[in-house]
């Protein structure tokens, strides 16, 4: 169905909004108002998205969200300026306010200095990526819940829905990205108030991996019953499951592989890149653009490629968006403004996962990780406090859950000299962020035998 704006032109009308639609119509009516030698980029973030919260495997609140933001960027020469603004999907309303910022972006850039950093692609390209997905319906997924949990202290958090980017600039470049994924995260908890965390996370729900990824947490609900063994500081053979691997290297990769923090010397991974330290030869880490959770483009209109970031244990490239690379003299990869991981692969090894315990033999399951920050940044080393599923294992067997301590290592350690094993089937891992929208991206990573793992209270 049409309506008309003021000026009589045709506007489409939606009651739910047509994300892929509204922004290409946006964006053919901004390009109809650029000026001159003016440039538009302009980059959507949009989701429709299902949120629900689980206490005693019940629900606690439940709702869904649809939003979409819009950021407009102007470049007149070596100037530029930029205004973020909310769409709400109806046409007329979102064309007048995008006209309104235009007004003030050329405002904004009648006094602005020029950007000595300046660097954007003028390429014409188009890509589009479209994944539906098979997500669960909310009102089914609540019964489903409530099956399984049955008898348990459940409490959870699900998120789930269609996550949407766009990118239009007037060189001609058309992306658009739209996947459908869920990510649920819960705990089980025993009397003692320790807990089991799991996830499930994917494009494609199924109530019977669901169920049984319960299951399997709640067969080990009777260890947390037992009494606690104790550990003094020191060193532990460890094995680190994916999720407590997420943690390490979701840290590191913030500002340990980006371009501008090398360049400065301020990177944490900076003896790795001057190849002071090297890493143990069957680590391999990859920014692997071919897992497709994550745009493959970015807001500077760059085409974004895979990185091999660390081969055979050693430093190999860096993440490098355009003001890196107007600055620094580097080539641009796709790189998002902040240069960080968002769809880390490591490579994995050779241990089986039904072979982790039998293989750990006596130590430590560190199943989950947290508050990681740096000690020593310089020297790549993190500590953080261990919390749902850390058991001791003898024998081959869990047998004692182990209460929070707290643990100080480097990276360079673990992932040098006391790296033994890699799981051989590396775990997928999304994106559990919802600051503000659900964020795309996350992690492919093994688990590790570690030869020692340091605690430190």
């Amino acid at each position: 169905m049409d309506s008309s704006n003021r000026t009589g032109e045709a506007v489409p009308i939606a009651t739910s909004p047509d994300w892929q639609q509204h922004f290409s119509w946006l964006a053919d009516a901004i390009e109809r108002m650029r000026s001159g030698e003016e440039t538009m980029l302009l980059s959507l973030s949009a989701e429709e998205s299902e949120f629900i919260r689980f206490n005693e495997g019940k629900v606690r609140q439940i709702g869904s969200v649809s939003q979409g933001k819009l950021t407009l960027r102007l470049v007149d020469g070596a100037r530029q300026a930029y205004s973020t603004l909310t769409l709400g999907g109806d046409a007329v309303a979102d064309l007048r306010d995008v006209t309104e910022a235009l007004a003030t972006l050329r405002d904004s850039l009648r006094d602005a200095p020029d950007d000595p950093h300046l660097l954007f692609d003028r390429s014409q390209w188009t890509q589009s990526t479209r994944r539906a997905g098979v997500l669960p319906e909310p009102h089914a997924l609540v019964r489903t819940v409530a099956e399984c949990a049955r008898g348990l202290d459940f409490v959870g958090f699900y998120a789930g829905g269609t996550i949407m980017r766009g990118f239009a600039s007037s060189s001609g470049s058309r992306g658009w990205y739209e996947v459908a994924n869920f990510n649920f995260s819960w705990s089980l908890y025993d009397r003692s108030g320790r807990a089991i965390k799991s996830v499930y996370t994917g494009d494609a729900w199924s109530d019977d991996t669901f169920a049984r990824k319960v299951e399997q947490a709640a067969q080990r609900l009777p260890v947390l019953g037992r009494a606690p063994h104790v550990l003094g500081p020191g060193r532990y053979r460890a094995y680190l499951a994916p999720a407590a691997m997420q943690e390490l290297l979701g840290t590191v990769g913030w500002q340990g592989f980006s371009a501008r923090q090398q360049a400065a010397s301020r990177s944490e991974l900076y003896k790795l890149h001057v190849g002071q330290v090297a890493l143990d030869p069957r680590v391999t880490l990859t920014e692997d653009l071919s897992l497709g959770i994550t745009p493959g483009f970015n807001d500077d209109g760059y085409l974004r490629e895979s990185v091999p970031l660390v081969q055979a244990g050693r430093s190999v490239e860096r993440l490098t968006d355009a003001r890196s690379a107007r600055e620094y003299g580097f080539k641009p990869n796709g790189a998002l403004s902040e240069e960080i991981v968002t769809t880390l692969s490591m490579a994995g090894g050779d241990l089986a996962a039904d072979d982790v315990l039998s293989v750990l033999d006596s130590g430590l399951y560190v199943g989950n990780l947290w508050y990681v920050n740096y000690s020593d940044r310089m020297n790549c080393r993190l500590t953080g406090m261990t919390r749902f599923a850390t058991f001791w294992v003898e024998g081959g067997k869990i047998v004692a859950p182990v209460d929070a301590m707290r643990f100080d290592d480097s990276l360079y350690r673990l992932l040098g000299d006391e790296l033994e094993r890699l799981d051989a089937e590396p775990e997928l891992l999304l994106s559990d962020s919802t600051w503000g929208e659900r964020a795309t991206g996350g992690m492919r990573l093994p688990g590790m035998l570690a030869r020692s793992f340091e605690l430190t209270l």
